[in-house]
């Protein structure tokens, strides 16, 4: 048995073809992010990627939708996420597969 500490990681993300991890795989990545009321993701899309996420806690808006705990969104390739916390809460993210570099920002 090994133990980790989400804080080690880079900004909640721990499985997936990057470093740091706690298992490498290019099949999926998987993260669990805690937001604070105001904090915003940058506009982006995946080329090649499926993200979902899971609101285990708080209430967020992607793209104009309200989001509470329980409400489970899928973003498919070329979907635009426009994403921010309105409520201090917690997300459970998994992105299939794991692609280096298919993050694309969109300008405002």
């Amino acid at each position: 048995m090994e133990t980790f500490k989400l804080k080690n990681y880079t900004r909640g993300w721990i499985v997936g073809d990057f470093t740091p991890n706690v298992l490498r795989t290019k099949k999926f990545e998987f993260a669990v992010k805690d937001y604070k009321v105001g904090d915003k993701e940058e506009a982006h899309f995946h080329k090649v990627a499926t993200e979902i996420s899971v609101v285990v806690t708080g209430e967020f808006e992607m793209n104009g939708k309200r989001l509470k705990k329980g409400d489970i969104l899928v973003m498919n390739p070329d979907d635009v996420a426009r994403f921010k916390c309105v409520k201090a809460g917690s997300t459970a993210i998994i992105k299939i597969p794991s692609v280096k570099g298919d993050k694309y920002l969109v300008e405002s």
